[in-house]
């Protein structure tokens, strides 16, 4: 995974896979969604990131473990 932030454009970006986008879609105002030709989910831009978010030059990573399930 690979976070980009552009402040020329204030676009933030997340790339998922090095898969070649094949389409594009605006599902939410801002949000554009990148898929593969299988429909996977590649990549995604935030738009105007600046103003979603507090800090668009400041990522922060967290990984969680799995919640445990009663056997």
């Amino acid at each position: 995974m690979k976070v980009v932030y552009d402040p020329e454009v204030d676009v933030l970006s997340v790339l998922l896979s090095d898969a070649p986008v094949a389409e594009s879609d605006q599902d939410k105002p801002g949000v554009i969604l990148d898929y593969d030709a299988g429909g996977n989910v590649v990549s995604f831009e935030i738009l105007d990131a600046s103003k979603r978010m507090a800090n668009p030059m400041s990522v922060e990573y967290a990984v969680t473990p799995p919640l445990r399930r009663p056997a």
